[in-house]
């Protein structure tokens, strides 16, 4: 079963529902690092609540690594275009027919260094959709805007892309900016405030990941936060032992 159908029931209680644990690789990893860390996550027998997300160059080797798991691989970035004259671009379906099952879409680091706006995310959230691909739509705060208060008004505009979306096919990531690769994490009040604030503005029913600077060492607490559907992880879903220590303690 993958995500969509394993991991992300829609209507079945909170408790039933399993924790999803995504790894962002971001642009790191070598052929060297990719055949180091997944062949310890297949040995582990994690079940389909689990993916990484790989650079474009390494979707099939990781494919080959975990065909004998329920592990989940996925892109971290897709085109908002189906085909065409898009020198460099990577379109969905493309995506989908390497292997593709998740892709991350908006996350922090693409709107701040790549200029991208909700607008682009949402064409790439449908342009996910029509490939069957599963978008894990990002959104977030910067420090400037929680320090002054907009941090809900900030969030507020960027779920508005989501409306009119079927629920159960894609998963809401909150990553405040502030805390994503700094060492810095949100407080469990903070984290609990937020994705209350993110499913009374869409559904309930919404899958709400936390990512931010989440590690073997806190992820528990942070998977305890009442509203926390999972985690997206970033540099410590480099480290075999530290990603499945998060794995574990995942519900």
């Amino acid at each position: 079963m993958g995500i969509q159908s394993a991991a992300f029931e829609v209507g079945a209680s909170r408790r039933m529902t399993r924790q999803l644990v995504i790894g962002n690789w971001k642009m790191h990893g070598s052929i060297g690092k990719i055949r180091s860390v997944l062949p310890e996550l297949a040995r582990a027998k994690l079940g389909s609540n689990v993916a990484v997300c790989i650079p474009y160059p390494y979707v099939m080797l990781a494919k080959s690594l975990l065909k004998d798991s329920q592990v989940q691989v996925g892109a971290q970035d897709v085109s908002e275009y189906h085909v065409g004259a898009y020198t460099g671009a990577v379109s969905a379906s493309m995506l989908a027919d390497i292997g593709c099952e998740l892709v991350i879409v908006g996350h922090s680091e693409r709107r701040r260094y790549f200029g991208e706006s909700s607008e682009n995310a949402a064409r790439k959230l449908r342009a996910c959709l029509d490939a069957g691909l599963f978008p894990v739509y990002c959104v977030g705060e910067d420090a400037d805007e929680r320090a002054s208060g907009q941090h809900k008004e900030i969030i507020a505009a960027e779920l508005a892309v989501l409306r009119g979306l079927p629920i159960g096919l894609y998963a809401v990531a909150y990553e405040p900016s502030w805390a994503v690769g700094t060492g810095v994490i949100a407080t469990s009040a903070q984290i609990a405030e937020m994705h209350a604030f993110i499913k009374e503005t869409l559904e309930p029913r919404t899958r709400v990941l936390y990512g931010g600077s989440v590690k073997g060492s806190n992820a528990e607490e942070v998977l305890a936060v009442d509203g926390v559907d999972g985690v997206l992880v970033g540099g410590a879903a480099l480290s075999a032992s530290e990603f499945l220590e998060i794995c574990m303690a995942a519900r």
